[in-house]
C-alpha cells in the first residue's frame, strides 16, 4: 500500500484514451431504457427457464444472476433437456446489519423459493440460490416487504457498502453504520425500472427523458465496491476495494476518514495485463464530507474508466493508468475542495472475534463461525433452525461479517441467558472451537452454480483444512491464525490474493497456489505453484508449515515468514503481481 502526500503532489497529465470500440455491455446498457430491457417480457415467457442474453446482463443490476446446476448438465444434455436454470438473488444489507424480522424473512424465503440455505457473502450480503424464474418476482416482492432490496447488489454500479460489524470501539459503530447506509442510499440507481418490474410500480408517463443523476445512461464501466473500517481491525479488507474509508477516532469520537482508492482482486489466467491491486491511501475527509467524497470518486470512475475492455475497466486500472496523484487532483477538482493529509492509523488483522464480547454499554455480541458462509441444517448440527429460534426472541440485530460469519449483536443482559441456552441446544455454543486456520478461511460459492468456476471452492476448502490440520497439530500451530482463502476462478470473490495462503481454481480439481499475503490484508500474495492437483496440496504445504513452526521469529506471521524465507518474493503493488515468480512456480505439475 502507498500513501500520497498532498504537498508532494505532481499529477501526471491526462492523455485521453484512443478511440476504440465500446464493449458489448455498453451497448446493452444504452439500449436498456435505464435497466428495463425486456426483462418483464422474459419473465412472462414460460417456454424457457432462461432469459435472453441481454437481459441476463441487465438483471444483475436488479441483484440477480442467472445460473444453472452444473452437476446436472451431463444428464440433462444426454436427455436433450434445457439446462437446469435458476437464479441467485443477492440481498443488500448496508453495513451487514439486519433486524431479527429480516433474518426470519430471509430464512422463510430460503425454504419457500430457494434451495433451503442462506449464503452469507464476503460483502456482508445475503444470497439465495436455486430460485426458478417463475418465483423470481414474488421473491423480490417479499424481500421488499421486509424493508430490504436487491437493487444494485450486482451490476456496473456501487455494490453493497460494508463496515466493521463490531469495532473495538462499539460506540463508533453507529456512526460508521450510518455512513455506510448514507453512502448506499445516495449511490442507489434512481431508475424506476426496479419498482416497475418487481414491485408493480406505476409506470410514470412523462415527456421528459428519465435521468440517472449520478451514473448517467450507461452507469459505470464495471462494478464498484466501497468499505468502511475502524482500526485496528481490517475485517472488511479495505485494501481490496475500489474505495474505502478508514475511520479516524480521537478521544473516543469519530472525526473523519482516510480515503483509500484503487483496490481490487480480479485477474484472468494467462493475461498479465490483469492483476489484483492494493488500494492507495490518498487523503483525509471529515465525517460530514464522506458521502460527497464517495460520490465524486464514483464520478471520476464514471468519466475516466475504460469502457472498451471489460477486463481493464475496474477502478484499480483507472488509478494505475493515470496514477494516484492524478486521481487525487481530479477528485479535488470534482469536490471543489482538497482532501487533508493522511492521518495515522494501524491495522492488526482482518479476522473476526469469535464467541462472546461485551461492549461499554453492557450489551453482548456473539460471533458464530459459519464455515463457507453457508447457513443450513445438517445431521447433528441444525444451525439454521437454531438461528431461527434465536431470531424469534432476539431484541438486538444480526450482523454479517466480511469473513462470512454471523454476529448475534446487541444482546441485552436480560436476553443473554436465553440466547446462550439456544446456542447450547442447537450445538452453536462451541462453533468457534476450531483450529485458528479453519476460523481464518473464506470460500466463494464456485461449483455447482457459478458459471465462471473452474474448480470447487466452498465444497472443497473444508477438506483441505482438515488435511492440513494434521500437520498443524503435529507442529503446535493449532492456535496460530493463518489466513487461507479459496476461489473457483481468478475473479477473486473470496479475496484470495491478499491471504497468506490462497487457492485459485485453474481447472477441474486443480489450483494455483499463492503465498505471502499480509495477515492484515495489507499486501498481495505471489504465485508459488501453478496448476496443482488437489491431492498434491497437502504434501506441498506441509513442509512449509513445519518450517514456519520451527524457524519463525517472535510474532512473525506466516505471510511475512514465507517472504523472509524465500519461498516467494514480496508483491509491492498490482503491476508487480506477475513479476519475480520463481521458475519452479510455473513448471509443469504432475
Amino acid at each position: 500500500m502507498t500513501y500520497i502526500n498532498l504537498k508532494e503532489l505532481k499529477p501526471t497529465p491526462f492523455t485521453p484514451m484512443s478511440e476504440k470500440q465500446l464493449s458489448a455491455n455498453e451497448g446493452i446498457k444504452t439500449r436498456s431504457n435505464y435497466l428495463r430491457g425486456t426483462i418483464a417480457e422474459g419473465l412472462a415467457d414460460l417456454s424457457t427457464g432462461s432469459l435472453c442474453e441481454d437481459d441476463q446482463q441487465l438483471i444483475k443490476f436488479h441483484g440477480s444472476y442467472q445460473q444453472d446446476d452444473r452437476d446436472l448438465r451431463p444428464d440433462r444434455r444426454k436427455h436433450r433437456l434445457e439446462k437446469a436454470f435458476s437464479f441467485m438473488l443477492r440481498i443488500r444489507v448496508p453495513g451487514g446489519v439486519a433486524t431479527s424480522e429480516q433474518w426470519l424473512q430471509t430464512d422463510h424465503l430460503a425454504d419457500t423459493y430457494a434451495n433451503g440455505t442462506i449464503k452469507l457473502t464476503t460483502r456482508q450480503a445475503f444470497q439465495l440460490h436455486g430460485i426458478i424464474k417463475t418465483n423470481l418476482k414474488r421473491t423480490i416482492k417479499e424481500i421488499n416487504d421486509a424493508a430490504m432490496d436487491t437493487i444494485a447488489a450486482c451490476g456496473d454500479v456501487n455494490r453493497n457498502v460494508m463496515c466493521n460489524p463490531n469495532p473495538y470501539l462499539s460506540s463508533v459503530h453507529a456512526d460508521v453504520l450510518q455512513a455506510a447506509k448514507d453512502i448506499s442510499a445516495h449511490l442507489t440507481p434512481a431508475t424506476r425500472a426496479y419498482h416497475e418490474i418487481w414491485l408493480d410500480g406505476e409506470k410514470v408517463q412523462s415527456t421528459e427523458e428519465e435521468v440517472e443523476p449520478i451514473y448517467g445512461k450507461t452507469y459505470l464501466p464495471r462494478k464498484f465496491k466501497i468499505t468502511i473500517a475502524v482500526p485496528p481491525s481490517n475485517d472488511v479488507d479495505i485494501f481490496a476495494n475500489c474505495l474505502s474509508f478508514i475511520a479516524i477516532v480521537e478521544d473516543g469520537k469519530l472525526v473523519g476518514y482516510n480515503v483509500a482508492v484503487g483496490g481490487g482482486m480480479g485477474s484472468t489466467h494467462g493475461n498479465e495485463a490483469t492483476y489484483p491491486r492494493i488500494a492507495d491511501v490518498i487523503g483525509f475527509c471529515t465525517k460530514e464530507q464522506v458521502v460527497d467524497v464517495a460520490e465524486k470518486v464514483v464520478l471520476v470512475q464514471r468519466d475516466f474508466g475504460d469502457r472498451t475492455d471489460r477486463k481493464h475497466s475496474r477502478f484499480k486500472y483507472t488509478v494505475d493508468d493515470h496514477g494516484p496523484a492524478w486521481i487525487l487532483a481530479k477528485l479535488n477538482e470534482y469536490l471543489g475542495y482538497e482532501l487533508g493529509p493522511v492521518r495515522e492509523y494501524k491495522f492488526d488483522d482482518n479476522g473476526d472475534r469469535f464467541g462472546w464480547v461485551e461492549d461499554e454499554t453492557g450489551d453482548s455480541h456473539y460471533t458464530l463461525f459459519v464455515e463457507g458462509g453457508r447457513v443450513l441444517d445438517v445431521e447433528g448440527y441444525p444451525m439454521r433452525t437454531g438461528l431461527r429460534e434465536i431470531a424469534k426472541i432476539h431484541d438486538g440485530d444480526f450482523r454479517l461479517t466480511a469473513n462470512q460469519n454471523l454476529m448475534i449483536a446487541k444482546v441485552s443482559p436480560a436476553k443473554r441467558s436465553q440466547i446462550e441456552a439456544l446456542l447450547e441446544k442447537y450445538g452453536m455454543a462451541k462453533s468457534h472451537e476450531q483450529s485458528a486456520l479453519r476460523l481464518s478461511t473464506i470460500a466463494c460459492v464456485a461449483l455447482p452454480t457459478c458459471a465462471l468456476a473452474l474448480a470447487e471452492a466452498e465444497r472443497f476448502l473444508p477438506t483441505i483444512v482438515t488435511q492440513l490440520e494434521e500437520k498443524l497439530e503435529e507442529v503446535g500451530l493449532r492456535h496460530d491464525s493463518i489466513t487461507m482463502r479459496m476461489t473457483g476462478c481468478p475473479n477473486g470473490c473470496g479475496r484470495p490474493f491478499i491471504s497468506e495462503i490462497g487457492f485459485v481454481g485453474f481447472g477441474p480439481d486443480r489450483y494455483n497456489v499463492y503465498l505471502g499475503g499480509g495477515h492484515a490484508g495489507q499486501r498481495l500474495s505471489k504465485l508459488f505453484r501453478k496448476d496443482v492437483p488437489s491431492k498434491d496440496i497437502k504434501p506441498l504445504l506441509d513442509p512449509i508449515l513445519e518450517h514456519y513452526a520451527k524457524e519463525r521469529l517472535d510474532g512473525e506471521h506466516f505471510g511475512d515468514f514465507v517472504i523472509r524465507s524465500g519461498y516467494v518474493a514480496a508483491t509491492i503493488q498490482g503491476p508487480d503481481f506477475h513479476k519475480n515468480i520463481k521458475p519452479e512456480a510455473v513448471a509443469l505439475q504432475s
